[in-house]
C-alpha cells in the first residue's frame, strides 16, 4: 500500500484557527493522459490553502499515474507523480483527473483499480471528464453526477442510460464529481466546509480570490452563456434586448415586436433552441446578473432587486433561492452582515 506523503503546511501571512483534533484527510489524484491541469490544480490548491490558513495538517495528497511515470497534461505541461496503481486505504478519496473525450481512455487495470477502491469502502471522484472513467468502472448507475458541459453531449452518446446534471459539482455518497476548471475549487470548498465549517471555507474561498460560494446548485453556464452556445444570431439579438432592459423588463409582446416576431413565434424559438419559455429565460438572465452584483459590488439586496427588475426584495429572494439553491443573503458572509445593518 502506497504511503501518503507528509502533509504540506506552508507559512503565510493570513491565519484562521481551526479547533484541534480534526483528522488529516488524504486525497489521491490519479492523472490520466491529457488531463486538465486547471481542474487538478484548482482542487489541490484549495486543500493547500486550508493547511496554510490553519497552520495544521488538515489535508494531504498523493499524485498517481497508471504506470508511475510523469503525465502530460492537455496544455503540454508534464506533472511528476508519487507512484503508480498501488492499493489505497479506504479512508483515502481517489480522484480521477482527465481531459477531452477523444483522449486516451483509462486502461482495464485502471478501471479495476478504481472499482476495487470503491468496492472496499473508499470514496471516488471525477474531475472534469473523470466521470467517464467512473462510468466505465460501473460506479455512476443511480448516482447524481456531472462533468464539463462541453463533454456532456459526447458522454450521453457513450452512456445513453446515464444522465449528468448541469450543476458545477455533485456529491452523492462516496461518489464526487465536478465540471472541471474552477468547479474543482467549488467542490474542494464544499468538502472543507463539511469538514471544518462554512466560515472557514469562506476564508479559504477569499484566499482563492473567489467572492462567492453558491453551492452545487449553480449551473455550469449562465443563461447568457447558454444562448451564445446556440450561435443563433436572431436569438442573440433578442437576448441583447433583454440585457439592455434589466431594470425595467420588457413584456413578451414588446420583445417580439422589437424582433419582428409574434409572441407565439418568440416562444417557439426559445423552446426549440433553449428548452424554456422566453419569460423563464429572461428571469434567469436577470438572476444571473443579480448574482454578479452580489459578488462584485457593495449594493444592498434592495438595490440589487430594483436593478434587476424585481418589484420587491422578498420576491427577488424567493426567485434567487429557486435558481441557485440558497437565499441571496447567504451568498457571502459579507452580505449577511450588510443586510442586517
Amino acid at each position: 500500500m502506497l504511503d501518503a506523503p507528509q502533509p504540506l503546511v506552508p507559512r503565510g501571512a493570513a491565519y484562521y484557527p481551526v479547533p484541534n483534533g480534526a483528522p488529516t484527510r488524504h486525497y489521491a489524484f490519479l492523472l490520466l493522459s491529457d488531463f486538465t491541469l486547471l481542474a487538478f490544480s484548482a482542487a489541490i490548491d484549495a486543500f493547500r490553502i486550508a493547511n496554510q490558513l490553519s497552520q495544521k495538517p488538515l489535508y494531504r495528497w498523493t499524485v498517481l499515474s497508471e504506470d508511475g511515470a510523469p503525465v502530460r497534461s492537455s496544455c503540454g505541461v508534464s506533472i511528476g507523480v508519487d507512484g503508480g496503481l498501488t492499493p489505497l486505504s479506504r479512508e483515502t478519496t481517489l480522484f480521477v483527473c482527465s481531459g477531452n473525450l477523444n483522449g486516451r481512455q483509462a486502461s482495464s487495470s485502471t478501471l479495476a483499480f478504481v472499482n476495487r477502491h470503491h468496492r472496499f469502502g473508499g470514496a471516488v471522484g471525477g474531475l472534469c471528464t473523470g466521470a467517464v472513467t467512473l462510468a466505465r468502472a460501473g460506479l455512476l448507475v443511480g448516482r447524481a453526477f456531472t462533468l464539463h458541459w462541453e463533454n456532456q453531449p459526447g458522454f450521453s452518446e457513450l452512456f445513453p442510460d446515464l444522465l449528468p446534471t448541469p450543476r458545477k459539482f455533485e456529491i452523492d455518497g462516496r461518489v464526487l464529481t465536478c465540471g472541471g476548471g474552477a468547479a474543482a475549487t467549488d467542490l474542494a470548498l464544499a468538502i472543507i466546509a463539511q469538514d471544518h465549517g462554512r466560515e472557514f471555507a469562506t476564508i479559504v474561498s477569499d484566499m482563492c480570490l473567489r467572492r462567492a460560494d453558491v453551492g452545487p446548485d449553480q449551473s455550469q453556464r449562465t443563461s447568457l452563456g447558454a444562448v451564445l452556445h446556440t450561435r443563433n444570431p436572431r436569438l442573440i439579438s433578442i437576448v441583447r434586448l433583454m440585457v439592455e432592459n434589466f431594470e425595467a423588463p420588457l413584456s413578451m409582446e414588446d420583445l417580439a415586436g422589437e424582433a419582428g416576431y409574434t409572441r407565439r413565434h418568440l416562444e417557439r424559438l426559445f423552446q426549440l433552441c433553449l428548452g424554456e419559455s422566453p419569460g423563464q429565460f429572461y428571469r434567469n438572465l436577470r438572476l444571473d446578473h443579480a448574482r454578479s452584483l452580489l459578488t462584485d459590488t457593495d449594493m444592498t439586496l434592495f438595490e440589487i432587486a430594483a436593478a434587476c427588475g424585481f418589484e420587491s426584495k422578498a420576491y427577488f429572494a424567493k426567485a434567487f433561492k429557486q435558481r441557485f439553491g440558497c437565499p441571496p443573503s447567504k451568498l457571502n458572509y459579507h452580505f449577511q452582515r450588510c443586510d442586517r445593518a
